[in-house]
């Protein structure tokens, strides 16, 4: 999966509105709700990390990609490039933002959430988002590229059969003045409410409730966001 050459192409892409409007979701349950020891699942750079450590919370991320991680490092988060069935310790909350349940098929879905049911203590809270089917189709298919001035971006995004690729391109000029390119593919899978609601309540979650939100457009809800307790 192309999520390091990602990590490399998201400083361009100028989410940072998105991302602060999402993250505020999050961070308002957390601050109502006083949960600290947080586990931020595919922390990605550290961005929510960043406003749990501002706030004065106990917070660790996990992601899969390395290079994610040098730069939570590099801002002195506490974060670790390991596998979620790695982590030993337990939480009072663990977050998952930003379409990380997307990048999962239907197969691993289930070891994912007995996966995050083992790192949370009981009465513990799961909070995540996904994209609605409205939100692939409609706002996260299609292309963009980039001319800079020592880099060319190229992003084409396909939804077909409830499968959304992304195909990254990325040219780097060198001092040679020759461009290198780096390409690669990301996975999203579209997971519906009652899909989800059923899989997370056969895994010892109880479902507290489920916000349609609008992110990107005021037409219709482009994400949900699950809040759930873990009950045994």
């Amino acid at each position: 999966m192309g999520l390091d050459l990602y990590s490399k192409i998201e400083p361009y892409l100028d989410f940072e509105d998105e991302v602060y409007t999402l993250h505020r979701q999050f961070m308002e349950f957390v601050m109502v709700n006083e949960l600290d020891n947080i586990i931020d699942i595919g922390c990605g750079q550290g961005y929510f990390l960043e406003n749990l450590k501002i706030n004065g919370k106990k917070a660790f991320g996990t992601d899969l990609s390395v290079e994610q991680i040098k730069v939570c490092k590099a801002k002195g988060l506490d974060a670790s490039a390991i596998a979620l069935d790695k982590v030993e310790e337990k939480f009072d909350c663990a977050t998952a933002i930003f379409d990380v349940l997307n990048y999962m098929d239907k197969k691993y879905l289930e070891t994912f959430i007995k996966d995050v049911s083992k790192v949370l203590n009981e009465n513990a809270y799961f909070m995540f988002d996904v994209n609605s089917y409205f939100g692939f189709d409609e706002i996260a298919q299609g292309c963009i590229t980039m001319d800079l001035k020592d880099k060319f971006i190229s992003i084409d995004a396909i939804f077909e059969d409830e499968k959304l690729q992304t195909n990254l391109t990325l040219f780097t000029k060198q001092k040679s003045n020759l461009f290198s390119k780096e390409a690669d593919s990301i996975i999203q899978e579209y997971h519906s409410k009652d899909f989800l609601s059923q899989l997370l309540e056969n895994n010892g979650f109880k479902v507290e409730e489920i916000r349609e939100f609008n992110l990107h457009c005021e037409d219709e809800a482009d994400k949900l966001i699950f809040i759930c307790k873990r009950t045994k």
